[in-house]
């Protein structure tokens, strides 16, 4: 990895929310079409400095790292630092169209990732198109200078990112799905840190490879960067010890397996405690309904020393690809820390109380490949979002006029059995560009709903701008007299994306505190290119630190 760091940088407009003791930390993103070679072809892909994943970023808590993205490419860019809240500064969130308006071919755009609490690990990817399928890489938050982790130090610590190829131009794969109204095409192959795995044709020589030692212990963070998949993810013949995810510390979570949404991160702590010798780490396909891609993305763990190496190694055992209870189990074992150090501040007393449901639709289509020859959308509260031609934070800070309306419902507009049998008519939603307005300091409880229109399946709901305390989960609908009392006030875990289950409900609760305009969606990237998400506006509170900043002389504009 080559990390352009330059000195010490004064910014006067970020002076009010660094800790005196924080750091400015430099990087050059530049933004490049690279031909790479995989499972025997050459593809031209997006890159950043040349890499796919992208170079990874390393910061301590509370610094601000300032990012100079310099676009190369023939193609539009922006950039989410996913989990990072950006206290008060929306302006470099990322989202094309919510938060920014794309960076175009020849521009550039500093962007500065203003870190607060987080701990741990996030990461950052393309937020415009299906660009990030090639353009993402780790974000990794250490402790502050003389701290340290909740858990004795360990040996060395790997970044791992699950990740996706095409023999195709992912643009193309894009707007031919988006064209004919179906599913969009399987990707060819799934990858550990960019490499497919010696299970893939034309692969072994580039596998990823990771040695130990005996005795030792190693934290692994493990990113899931995939487009449209939940992943499984196992090491032939160990237990892994989970530590944390999004930024967050756990409680810790012994498991043989992990389950891991797209946009959410799990550190875990792995043991060296097995007979020296060569052993597979792998990840497959969890898929509670659909078409995908059944093969398994594998690296291997070398232990160190003088011995034969194996003459085959085992694969993991994995469940049935549509275990939807393996999944749940996994994401409903995970605790904050819950501690001194790292108290719980989850809202005991609800401001305001949202109802949210997650469909797949379908609208009628003279020449489309969707169900019945239907074209598929998406949906929350059964609205499909439409994006602007400007970003809605401009919209908002401006006061531009017909961009949005403030009437995003708390609630479905119609009510009915979720999960159960569904009528045609709730399947054909609407079409808005709707954001809902929240209060300065407002605790918001807000359950998502999944429903059987057009097939229940799994939703990984991401929030930007916030963190959040998933407390309470389950399959059916949700029961607003009895599944409160079942809440988990004590030691929820802190997240920014919770996969909420087929045909299932998830609840949770956060604090309205950062002034601005923030989006939030699914991130199965075709859901949400069918319209599932919705924009949430904070506005200013009293004081200026309860106010939005205003934004940087640099922010590409979208004429």
């Amino acid at each position: 990895m080559k990390v352009f760091v330059w000195p010490l940088v004064s910014v006067v407009l970020l002076c009010s929310v660094l800790a005196s003791d924080a750091a400015i930390v430099n990087y050059r993103f530049v933004l490049q079409d690279k031909e790479y070679t995989k499972l025997c072809e050459n593809i031209t892909i997006l890159t950043i400095n040349g890499q796919s994943p992208g170079p990874a970023i390393y910061a301590r808590k509370g610094d601000l790292v300032i990012v100079d993205l310099i676009n190369r490419a023939n193609h539009n860019i922006t950039i989410h630092w996913h989990g990072v809240k950006m206290p008060r500064y929306p302006w470099w969130d990322g989202p094309e169209y919510v938060a920014q308006c794309p960076i175009k071919p020849g521009q550039r755009f500093k962007y500065n990732i203003v870190l607060s609490d987080e701990e741990g690990t996030l990461w950052w990817h393309a937020h415009n198109d299906w660009s990030r399928a090639t353009v993402y890489g780790a974000l990794i938050i250490l402790p502050e200078e003389g701290d340290s982790y909740p858990f004795p130090k360990p040996a060395e610590e790997f970044p791992v990112i699950i990740g996706e190829w095409w023999k195709a131009d992912v643009q193309k794969v894009m707007e031919e799905f988006l064209a004919n109204g179906g599913d969009p095409n399987n990707s060819d192959a799934f990858l550990l840190n960019g490499q497919p795995g010696d299970l893939y044709p034309c692969s072994k020589q580039d596998t990823f490879r990771v040695t130990v030692e005996f005795g030792k212990t190693y934290l692994f963070r493990l990113v899931n960067s995939i487009m449209n998949n939940i992943m499984f993810f196992k090491i032939a013949n160990h237990n892994i010890t989970v530590v944390g995810s999004d930024a967050s510390y756990t409680k810790h979570l012994n498991s043989d397996y992990i389950a891991i949404s797209p946009g959410q991160t799990i550190d875990f702590l792995l043991h060296a405690n097995q007979k020296p010798s060569h052993y597979y780490m792998a990840a497959r396909v969890y898929a509670s309904s659909g078409i995908f891609d059944n093969s398994t993305t594998t690296g291997i763990i070398e232990y160190a020393g003088n011995y034969p190496p194996p003459t085959n190694m085992v694969v993991p055992k994995f469940f049935d690809f549509n275990d939807t209870s393996a999944s749940v189990k996994f994401t409903n074992q995970l605790r904050s820390l819950a501690d001194k150090k790292h108290p719980v501040d989850v809202p005991l007393e609800v401001d305001k109380t949202l109802f949210f449901t997650l469909s797949v639709n379908k609208r009628n289509c003279s020449n489309c490949v969707g169900p019945d020859g239907d074209r598929l959308l998406a949906s929350v509260n059964n609205i499909t979002l439409l994006l602007p031609s400007i970003s809605i934070l401009d919209a908002y800070y401006y006061n531009i006029p017909r961009v949005y309306t403030p009437d995003f419902p708390d609630s479905p507009l119609y009510k009915f059995n979720y999960t159960g049998p569904i009528t045609p008519n709730l399947e054909d939603p609407q079409n808005g560009t709707r954001v809902l307005i929240l209060e300065y300091n407002t605790d918001v409880e807000l359950v998502f709903q999944g429903t059987n229109i057009v097939g229940g399946i799994d939703h990984p709901m991401h929030l930007h701008g916030h963190s959040f305390y998933v407390v309470g989960s389950d399959i059916g609908n949700f029961d607003p007299k009895k599944d409160p009392r079942r809440y988990n006030l004590k030691d929820p875990p802190l997240m920014e994306t919770i996969a909420v289950p087929r045909n299932g409900w998830t609840t949770i609760r956060f604090k309205a505190n950062n002034p601005g305009v923030w989006f939030m969606h699914c991130h199965f990237e075709r859901h949400v290119s069918w319209g599932m998400g919705m924009t949430f506006i904070t506005k200013n509170g009293k004081g200026r630190n309860a106010r939005m900043a205003p934004p940087p002389d640099d922010m590409p504009k979208c004429t």
